[in-house]
């Protein structure tokens, strides 16, 4: 079995089984299935969701929402497969991957980007490695969570500073938690985290060698809603986006107040508590075409999809216009 149908037969065993334990909830009335649910993870741009549901942004979109919580980029996958989702803050690698063999799902808004002052992924060192620059990790293993958006990042960035390609070498550690842990220490030679996890490991004695805060281009995660769901409750994704925008505007304006949502919500650890702030978030916006085409380019060359993945397939900019972001 190759690697793309080992991926696709992945996620079917996946949402069978997550089917099967959630069977009451697939039992849903008519007035549940009202609710827009949408899988949120522990990251900073799944906050501004916290935000408008607290406030009441949702509400005076006239749309009900149900925020679900995943711990991990696997179990929102999974929930999202078995149709226990509608939309979800997730990446371009693995909407690519979702929308391999049909359109699945389309993304509807930006909901992070790396920026010159912000980076979303950090490319780190143990303390005392003898590497200094992206030159010195030519032939260095560096533990990431292979053929996902961090791979990718990691692939990318590391040419666009001029590693030639085939000296970059990465090793899987699929936790972020237990890839931290062991750059901590010294039991990995290099390891791509996302922040703020990177920025705890730089606390911790981790040196940095490169971020994406000058590629924005290559780093940026979603909000994406099943295609059904888009053409049966259009009006209710669009008060959904029209809701998040106006979350991330008050957030702008008034960071402060939200410091210990962010904290509570977006895996902030304990000792960053009173030193990180809230990283910038996007004005509404789409990904490129330009941006997809390159995801769906990396994902051709890894062998996880057979055939290119149309942007417009993929891609919907009718919402972030809708309601005059």
């Amino acid at each position: 079995m190759g690697r793309r149908q080992f991926l696709v037969a992945g996620i079917a065993v996946a949402a069978m089984g997550v089917t099967g334990c959630a069977g009451a909830r697939l039992g849903r009335g008519d007035d549940e299935d009202e609710k827009i649910r949408i899988g949120v993870l522990p990251l900073a741009e799944s906050v501004p969701f916290y935000v408008a549901l607290d406030a009441g942004y949702f509400a005076a979109e006239g749309v009900r929402v149900e925020l679900v919580p995943v711990a991990s980029a696997a179990e929102r996958d999974q929930l999202m497969a078995a149709g226990q989702l509608d939309g979800q803050v997730t990446d371009l690698v693995a909407t690519v991957l979702f929308n391999a063999e049909k359109p699945t799902l389309r993304i509807v808004r930006r909901a992070r980007q790396a920026l010159p002052q912000s980076h979303q992924f950090a490319v780190l060192v143990p303390a005392g490695s003898p590497v200094r620059s992206v030159a010195d990790l030519a032939g260095v293993e560096i533990a990431v969570s292979q053929n996902s958006v961090i791979q990718y990042v990691t692939e990318r960035l590391l040419v666009r500073e001029g590693l030639p390609p085939e000296s970059i070498r990465t090793v899987g550690v699929p936790s972020i938690p237990v890839r931290m842990e062991l750059l901590s220490e010294g039991k990995l030679d290099a390891a791509t985290l996302p922040d703020p996890l990177s920025a705890l490991a730089l606390l911790q004695g981790a040196r940095l060698v490169v971020d994406d805060s000058t590629h924005a281009d290559i780093s940026q995660s979603v909000i994406a809603f099943r295609t059904q769901v888009i053409a049966q409750r259009q009006g209710a994704v669009a008060g959904v986006v029209a809701a998040y925008g106006r979350a991330i505007d008050e957030i702008a304006t008034h960071p402060e107040r939200y410091r210990d949502l962010l904290v509570d919500k977006g895996r902030v650890p304990d000792a960053l508590r009173g030193t990180y702030t809230f990283p910038p978030l996007p004005g509404a916006s789409v990904p490129t075409e330009a941006e997809w085409s390159d995801v769906v380019a990396w994902c051709l060359e890894k062998g996880l999809i057979s055939k290119p993945v149309a942007y417009a397939d993929s891609v919907d900019e009718r919402f972030v216009s809708a309601h005059g972001e």
